[in-house]
Formats: C-alpha cells, structure tokens, sequence
C-alpha cells in the first residue's frame, strides 16, 4: 500500500488527542511514518532566542532538535513506535511491522531544499520527507479547525501550513490533506483502521484524488 506520512501537531499534546492519534497510527494497516510537531519544545527555542538574539539557522536547527524531544515522549507514551533517522530506518521498521517516528536533524543537516528558518515547520518537513520516500502521501493532523475544501496555498496565507507546505506539495505532486479536530474519523479511514465512529469510506482512498494545488 501506499505509505502515509503523518505530521502529529506538538499543540496536540495539550489535550488527549495526540494520545488518541498514537493509538490509530500504532494500529496502522498501511505503511506510516509520524513526523512529530515541536510543540512546547519549540516554544522554548522561541523564548530563547527572543532572549538571547542568536541567529534563525541556529534556532532552526534547535527546533529540529524539539521534535526529537517531541518524538522521544510519542514513543513513551505509545510503545509500538520506533525511531527513525534515515529513509532506510523508516523502510526497515515498515518492512518489521513497526511505525516509525522520524527524528529529523540528519536527514535535514545536509538537505538544501528546506531553508534554514522559521519560514519552515514540521509542516513543510512532512511534505518533503514525503518527496524524498517517493510515491508517498501525507495528511498533517492539527489543533485548529480546518476548511476541507481549501487549497494549501489558501491555509497557508490563513496560517494553519506553514508557507513551505504548498510549495513542496506542488513541486512534487503529493496526494495531501490537513485534518482538524473532530477528524479522528478521517486519520482513521487513512489509516485503514477502525475507530469509536467509523469513518467514511472515501477518506480511505487515495489522497491524490483530494489533493487541491
């Protein structure tokens, strides 16, 4: 099956939901990787660097080093994840039965296509893991309410993607969708899983059929 890269926002931990997300991705029945948020880590890099005034490429790669934090408490929380690092990591783990959620530092160190500020998240990280496993599709799971229809250039001017998502999306034809709360049902359906309310069968089909430029 196609695989699923699934971006978990670091403001789901301020309720159960993130919970709730690990347990359906934990059951997964198609190949997933979780891309985590930074969350209350990355706000910390924020707080700092506000205080200090060091520069956005050293903030940037403190924030790749919140969602390893972030990551490091998704695998506690829900132990049937696994780290991943390399492609390689996330193809071995799926080959294994196992989620794998990416700890993003060496794949992004050497990787030119990202910029190194805060004009990127774990939004626009998602997508491009997505475009570097090939042939891969990414749904990104928030705590905002998202319009369904909207494209990502229109979520991305209202603030939900981060400017970097749409372009990556674009650039490489990736089947997407942005899920808000109350979506459990959808991330389910994605995810072939059952859930406490079944979802409907379309969100099981292809996200490229969806996918809006």
């Amino acid at each position: 099956m196609t695989p699923l890269v699934v971006k978990l926002g670091g403001s789901l931990a301020e309720s159960d939901r993130l919970r709730s997300a690990l347990h359906l991705v934990a059951r997964a029945r198609r190949p997933v990787v979780v891309v985590p948020g930074g969350g209350i880590f990355a706000d910390a890099v924020r707080t700092s660097q506000a205080a200090l005034g060091f520069d956005d490429e050293t903030a940037h790669g403190m924030a790749l080093l919140a969602m390893h934090q972030m990551a490091t408490a998704m695998m506690a929380i829900e132990p049937r994840l696994v780290a991943a690092e390399t492609l390689a990591d996330m193809r071995r783990a799926w080959r294994r039965g196992r989620a794998p959620v990416w700890l993003p530092s060496r794949l992004c160190k050497s990787d030119r296509r990202i910029p190194r500020d805060w004009s990127v998240t774990s939004d626009g990280l998602a997508a491009r893991l997505a475009e570097r496993l090939g042939d891969v599709e990414v749904a990104l799971v928030k705590s905002c309410p998202v319009k369904r229809a909207a494209s990502a250039r229109t979520l991305a001017r209202e603030g939900v993607v981060d400017p970097v998502f749409p372009t990556i999306v674009e650039r490489a034809g990736i089947g997407w969708c942005v899920l808000g709360p109350g979506d459990e049902p959808r991330l389910a359906g994605l995810l072939n899983v059952s859930s406490t309310h079944p979802a409907p069968r379309s969100t099981a089909r292809k996200l490229r059929a969806t996918a809006v430029a």
